[in-house]
């Protein structure tokens, strides 16, 4: 049986499994995420991120050595390049035969819709939606970072918000809970600049205020326009993959994935209702599996539609195996 590591890297968090069968329990390793492959040292980030990850999975007393890594990363669909470069590198961190880069969004819609044709919307710091036609077609829309796209995402959100607190805070804007918010969680608001760039991804910090605006979007009216104003661009971003791919047979499987689900109907119950009153022939419905399922398909499988996005190499000598530590001398 072909032990396998899957890997989810993203921006905020980088989560890996190792699969070894079908009866494999082995437990989640989480670090934090990484930037993103297109980032400035976007490979070397990446590549500390999985190994952090992945180490303690392979150290377990009595572990597997897994024969291949599939890592979905954020920004590898922009950076094909850095993709395979992150692959090469795994193939000596890891020891193992095979290592695989795809984004992260397409590990998403393999595990989503269990490798089928459909709409897979993916929403946490950032957003991108992933279409996959029953003929094959591709269309991946936004996913384009959050200084350039990412429109209705965690950090788009979270940014919304503290625009706001900032512009009530300076009398520009109009009064909102979000300003009192923004201070419980990051102080004083004349350093929030330097506190959001603090740890070197805005993006992240960013959007861990999303939760704050969507508790607050029940209650306060520039909070709920936020929110609304987000459902409305993810909608608009899974309608135009959707309309990018060809659906044959019925309507094509949608699902929506990603940290950004958590917050819950006062995002989801908006975006339902666009997508489903949007008249586009879309079945909305629960996700089959999360990112790690899909990156343990792709790694065993390469007959779905998302094969061609998978940068794959494989090691063309025998991996070094991992020392064996000493063996203490007896006592006399």
């Amino acid at each position: 049986m072909t032990s396998v590591v899957a890997v989810d890297l993203g921006k905020t968090g980088c989560r890996a499994v190792l699969w070894d069968g079908p009866d494999s329990s082995h437990a989640v390793s989480s670090v934090a995420g990484a930037p993103g492959l297109a980032a400035p040292d976007g490979v070397a980030a990446a590549r500390a991120a999985v190994r952090a990850a992945v180490e303690p999975l392979v150290r377990e007393p009595g572990g597997v050595r897994p024969d291949s890594v599939l890592v979905g990363a954020a920004g590898a669909a922009s950076a094909p390049e850095a993709a395979r470069s992150l692959a090469h590198a795994l193939l000596d961190d890891l020891s193992v035969g095979e290592a695989a880069v795809t984004s992260d969004a397409v590990t998403a819609h393999a595990g989503a819709l269990g490798g089928r044709a459909g709409v897979v919307l993916a929403i946490g710091t950032g957003s991108v939606a992933v279409g996959i036609g029953s003929d094959g077609t591709y269309a991946r829309v936004d996913g384009w970072g959050p200084l350039l796209g990412d429109d209705g995402s965690g950090a788009r959100i979270g940014t919304a918000g503290l625009r706001a607190a900032l512009r009530a805070h300076d009398g520009r804007g109009p009064a909102t809970v979000l300003l009192d918010a923004a201070v419980a969680l990051f102080g004083d608001l004349e350093r929030l600049p330097a506190a959001v760039g603090r740890d070197g991804n805005p993006a992240r910090t960013a959007a861990s205020f999303a939760p704050e605006v969507a508790r607050a979007a029940a209650e306060d009216a520039v909070a709920s326009a936020i929110v609304r104003d987000a459902a409305a661009d993810l909608a608009a971003t899974a309608l135009a993959a959707a309309g990018r791919i060809t659906a044959e047979g019925g309507p094509l499987p949608m699902a929506v994935t990603g940290g950004l689900t958590g917050l819950g109907p006062v995002l989801m119950a908006p975006l339902t209702a666009e997508i489903t009153g949007s008249g586009l022939p879309l079945r909305l419905g629960p996700s089959l599996g999360d990112p790690l399922d899909g990156a343990r398909l792709l790694a065993l499988d390469r007959t779905t539609p998302h094969a061609c996005l998978v940068v794959r190499v494989r090691r063309t000598t025998p991996p070094t195996p991992p020392p064996t530590p000493a063996t203490p001398p007896a006592r006399a």
